[in-house]
């Protein structure tokens, strides 16, 4: 069973929000073509209908955001994730993980990542963006839905404690877009 909350969220954005942000379209294109791909956190798809993929597996917690994604992927394999559980994939089922704008709201971070290097082919490639956050910042608002911020400092330093060899991490329009390695 996905989340209730993240659905409350989704049914709050309009069904035809426009197009991604333009540099996440330019990241996730300029990744090239994937044999078998995972978007973790995929959302409502418009972020997974720009991957080059031969598999597309598009994956999230909230039912409402996967049923908008469904017509937007035709041929995906579209999954309902459990919050906070290992994910339902085998050992190295994919050459490609996308998570965009997605770690910033999960709650076990650590889990998170283990569970994507645990399903990534060794030489697969994790693609990772997330808001972000300068080193000195102010409280954020106690509403938001993001559980954690990032520095391009800290997020450096959690992908290589887990594992990951980062091949890229650089900042444009406000978003960390980051390339690792398993």
């Amino acid at each position: 069973m996905g989340s209730r909350y993240d659905d409350e969220l989704w049914e709050l954005v309009p069904q035809e929000p426009g197009p991604p942000p333009a540099q996440l379209v330019d990241f996730v294109r300029s990744l090239g073509h994937a044999g078998r791909a995972l978007d973790l956190g995929c959302g409502d798809g418009r972020l997974s209908a720009a991957l080059d993929a031969a598999e597309l597996t598009a994956a999230d917690v909230s039912r409402v955001a996967l049923e908008r994604a469904r017509p937007r992927l035709p041929g995906a394999r579209i999954v309902e994730l459990e919050l906070d559980a290992p994910l339902p994939f085998g050992d190295g089922a994919f050459d490609l993980v996308l998570t965009a704008e997605t770690a910033e709201h999960v709650r076990d971070v650590q889990l998170f990542l283990s569970e994507i290097r645990r399903v990534l082919l060794p030489g697969g490639r994790l693609a990772l963006t997330t808001p972000a956050t300068a080193p000195l910042v102010r409280p954020g608002d106690p509403l938001s839905p993001h559980l954690r911020r990032f520095t391009s400092g800290s997020l450096r330093r959690v992908l290589d404690d887990l594992g990951f060899d980062v091949e890229s991490l650089r900042r444009r329009s406000g978003t960390l877009l980051a390339l690792a390695t398993r």
